[in-house]
């Protein structure tokens, strides 16, 4: 199979600095919530809360952003939810420097980010392919990861570095200006609107359609199985960072930033591995499946790990495995798509990337409190085992899929 980097193409080239901006800017206004969270309540239970409530709408809204970015220029969706993002971090400036910056408005804040998330996460995975070939999606998939995983690291750095040197409200106003260096860099990104199959069903009709499309899609379910694990493993110990630096290591907000640091290094090592795969679906899918099973052995070592470093270098493990399987199945998700339903399809590996992780925080979280993190880790790994053994025996889907496109009707 052919590999191309994904920076030989001068759409995604122009893409790649607003990309940069705008997703630290996110990591930045992230960890200031699950900071803030800890700081006000000192309890696993709502730091779980927040990491849902940042994640939970993806249930909701992201298959209506999945049908909306079927149907629009994504690159002037993005405009809109950057600008949101944004605002978001702006308000909770304002509030903080206005001495209002309480446990509702914390509450608040992180549901509209995750409302805000619900849109950007299914119109931007709805752009990528517009700036690269086929050949390429590997090498932009795993970029936009690396990305992504960057700003982890730089996010939380900045923002420890800023609450330690000067205030909250001065690190929600810089992830401010970083929101808005991304807009300006956007308006200068000219993505051709293609020609839309045209429809006259409802949205709900719609939605119904691109659900049939999955069901008959036996590729397409196999993928959002494995995608589902990933979610409810690595992606959510990972969302309960404060909650496990606090509990475990009993850790100030330096800790938090070393901690989830050492899981942007494994991302950014995750997101390497993902860009130099060629665009081989079975090749794509024997990795995902031998990274969730080395991630759910690494959770078992829990009970035996002492110190900031040893804790780290298992962050880092959970955080480049969470990241190959989360990058792989979206690069097999957008491979087997047809076009006609990429929106709709990767709004769903959405609400299962990023929803799976905000129920799976409630429950590890709720548990934690009771019974602390080391049993509550061994029993989401063994049923992760359990779940990759079933799912890899299914495999053969991938070689067996046929696209179903043509087929696709809802009355």
């Amino acid at each position: 199979m052919r590999r191309d980097s994904a920076f030989s193409q001068p759409l995604f080239r122009r893409y790649f600095p607003s990309s940069c901006l705008s997703t630290l800017g996110s990591w930045i206004v992230r960890f200031l919530l699950g900071w803030s969270a800890w700081e006000l309540t000192h309890s696993a239970l709502w730091v779980g809360v927040v990491a849902g409530l940042m994640l939970l709408p993806t249930f909701i809204l992201s298959p209506v952003f999945g049908i909306v970015a079927d149907r629009i220029n994504p690159r002037n969706g993005l405009l809109v939810t950057v600008g949101l993002y944004g605002l978001i971090a702006l308000l909770a400036g304002i509030a903080n420097t206005g001495g209002q910056f309480s446990l509702p408005w914390l509450l608040v804040l992180a549901t509209v980010l995750g409302a805000a998330t619900s849109a950007h996460t299914p119109i931007r995975l709805a752009l990528v392919p517009r700036l690269v070939p086929r050949e390429a999606l590997p090498s932009a998939i795993g970029t936009s990861a690396i990305i992504f995983n960057t700003s982890r690291i730089l996010g939380p750095a900045v923002g420890a570095w800023s609450l330690a040197n000067y205030s909250l409200s001065v690190a929600f106003y810089t992830a401010t200006m970083l929101f808005a260096g991304a807009i300006v860099l956007l308006l200068s990104l000219r993505v051709e609107p293609r020609p839309l199959r045209l429809s006259s069903l409802s949205l709900v009709q719609q939605f119904q359609e691109g659900l049939v499309y999955v069901r008959t899609h036996r590729a397409i379910k196999l993928i959002l199985g494995y995608t589902l694990i990933n979610g409810l493993l690595g992606r959510t110990a990972l969302e309960l960072l404060p909650a496990l630096s606090g509990q475990l290591l009993a850790g100030d907000s330096a800790t938090l930033a070393t901690l989830t640091a050492a899981a942007g290094a494994g991302s950014i090592m995750g997101g390497l591995v993902v860009s130099r795969q060629t665009s081989g679906e079975i090749r794509l899918l024997s990795l995902v499946t031998f990274c969730l099973v080395i991630g759910a052995s690494a959770m078992l070592t829990v009970h035996w790990l002492q110190g900031l470093t040893a804790f780290s270098l298992l962050v880092m493990a959970l955080s480049m495995i969470t990241t190959i399987v989360g990058t792989g199945t979206q690069a097999l998700a957008q491979l087997m798509v047809d076009e006609d339903y990429r929106g709709r399809v990767l709004s769903l590996w959405t609400v299962l990337a990023m929803g799976a992780p905000a129920i799976g925080a409630l429950i590890m979280g709720g548990l934690a409190d009771l019974l602390r993190f080391p049993p509550v880790f061994t029993g989401f790994a063994l049923l992760a085992l359990l779940a990759v053994a079933v799912l890899f025996r299914k495999r053969d889907w991938l070689l067996q899929h046929e696209s179903p496109s043509q087929s696709v009707t809802c009355q």
